[in-house]
């Protein structure tokens, strides 16, 4: 007779995955609520401490820890003296383990889980079993997830499970309990102001894409539990996202994080701005930051940090766009947006900025940095220049400065009204970036005399401030902190122009 071993905290399935293996002659051998469960439901159960001659101790902390069944994982019935030892102690063999751990992660996502309740969910004799089997996976098959119960049935129905399969289940386990194990490295770690010497990163394939940013690159989606992000996203209706389309709709979404009582919508192309604007609801926003660029705005993903109502969808009817994200729609919106089924339309909550890491990776390694979050606050702002900006200017330059923050460096983007006009972005030197912004305002037909102008970084020469008060701007908002800075507040002065000093830069590579 063949044997399983079943011990799980997750168990969606795990009545049926047993009835299956009754079914086909198996005896299941399990533990504690596992084996009463199974019991209750009528299934045949053979308890560890009936196999092992010993009770769970130390309140189930000490249960499976036994060579009776660990000799039943990890001997090998085409080794002699394997099979001589097992039959001297008589001890049975086991050929299939299926095992899940304590809830470890969702224990400690509790905001007042207790540091002894965490400990206390730390599961010891789960990963031991697991392992044992996936090293012993030429004869006995190792099952970590529910969701492979139905499969393993039918391998075991048809017959003996290849041993390509079986290594494949061994590598679940090894991934799924090194993802645990990292989980608990995590959390007992002691929070410190410097970096951790090191990380581990675990991630979960959620979706294997067409391509990559181009058709000859392979691609897929990879999601981690923290932070939470773009594993939380719902698609509504549409094709198939792309590679690039998940690269804008999270560039998107960053863009309208930085105003959380405002409404706003952000027209992302390349992961890049190409309209930014405030409004009195979602169909407002979209019209103004539209007017910023409405030739870019053809092809782009749309965002906007607020529900999407049928006024804002029929104002994006006449406009080619590839995305629609927004943290939630209305149902006449859906309404709306149904009319282009080819349209994707996705739900995504708006970043909350919670000081996590960010992840920017280089061959052989990553750099790692704490994770940007626009900060509203106007502490160590200065106005050096003799004039002071006006009550409008300063609304104006306040939303620049929010709207400069998500624009790929280097970056200068023009304003007025709390809309984006003109937007010069990853330019390779600052008075380009001042010229393609005037430029690109222009070409839209918008009027840049009286607007502001945001500088993502400092002014290495005046030529920069020159160009703006050429183009009629009346106020500048910039970091500040370049040698030159004397010269540059001297040609603010002497072309009468506000200026503001952040003393905070903003770039983005």
């Amino acid at each position: 007779m063949q044997r399983a071993l079943i011990s799980v905290s997750d168990k969606r399935g795990v009545v049926k995955f047993a009835q299956d293996l009754v079914g086909l002659g198996w005896e299941v051998v399990s533990t504690g609520g596992t084996a009463a469960l199974l019991r209750e439901s009528g299934v045949p159960v053979t308890t560890v401490d009936e196999l092992t001659g010993f009770p769970e101790i130390l309140d189930g902390r000490v249960k499976t820890l036994h060579p009776r069944v660990h000799a039943g994982l990890l001997a090998r019935p085409d080794h002699r003296e394997h099979v001589r030892v097992m039959e001297e102690h008589g001890i049975p063999f086991f050929q299939l383990v299926a095992v899940n751990l304590y809830p470890f992660r969702a224990t400690i996502s509790s905001p007042d889980v207790s540091f002894e309740n965490a400990i206390e969910n730390i599961d010891i004799g789960g990963p031991s079993m697991l392992r044992s089997a996936a090293k012993n996976f030429e004869h006995v098959l190792p099952v970590v997830e529910p969701r492979d119960y139905s499969a393993v049935i039918a391998l075991l129905t048809a017959g003996d499970i290849p041993m390509d399969v079986r290594q494949v289940y061994a590598a679940k386990v090894f991934t799924h309990t090194s993802d645990y194990d990292n989980a608990i490295a995590g959390y007992l770690t002691p929070r410190q102001e410097s970096l951790p010497e090191r990380i581990a990163l675990a991630m979960e394939r959620r979706q294997v894409l067409r391509y990559g940013e181009n058709p000859q690159q392979r691609a897929a989606l990879y999601v981690t539990e923290e932070p939470r992000g773009v594993g939380d996203l719902t698609q509504r209706q549409g094709k198939e996202l792309s590679f690039n389309n998940l690269l804008d709709l999270d560039a998107a979404m960053s863009a309208v994080a930085a105003w959380t009582s405002d409404v706003a919508c952000a027209i992302i192309k390349h992961t890049t701005p190409c309209g930014l604007a405030l409004g009195r609801n979602a169909s407002d926003a979209f019209e103004r930051a539209r007017a910023t660029d409405p030739l870019s705005a053809f092809g782009s993903v749309v965002a906007f940090n607020t529900v999407v109502d049928q006024q804002a969808a029929e104002s994006m009817q006449d406009l080619f766009v590839e995305v629609v994200v927004a943290p939630a729609f209305h149902a006449d919106a859906l309404a709306v947006f149904a009319k282009k089924p080819n349209l994707r339309v996705v739900e995504l909550p708006v970043p909350a900025g919670n000081a996590q890491l960010d992840w920017k990776r280089l061959r052989g390694g990553f750099l790692i940095q704490d994770q940007f979050a626009f900060n509203r606050s106007e502490e160590g702002w200065s106005v050096p220049t003799t004039r002071q900006p006006t009550s409008v200017e300063l609304l104006d330059l306040r939303f620049a400065w929010a709207a400069i923050s998500t624009v790929k460096s280097n970056a200068i983007l023009i304003a007025r009204g709390e809309q984006a006009l003109g937007i010069g972005a990853g330019q390779m030197s600052r008075v380009d970036a001042s010229f393609l912004a005037v430029h690109k305002a222009q070409q839209a037909g918008h009027a840049t005399q009286g607007a502001v102008l945001a500088s993502d970084g400092f002014f290495p020469f005046p030529d920069g401030v020159e160009a703006a008060a050429a183009a009629g701007i009346q106020a500048i908002i910039q970091p500040g902190g370049s040698i030159k800075d004397p010269e540059i507040i001297a040609t603010a002065d002497r072309l009468g122009l506000a200026m503001i000093m952040t003393g905070a830069r903003m770039f983005r590579h």
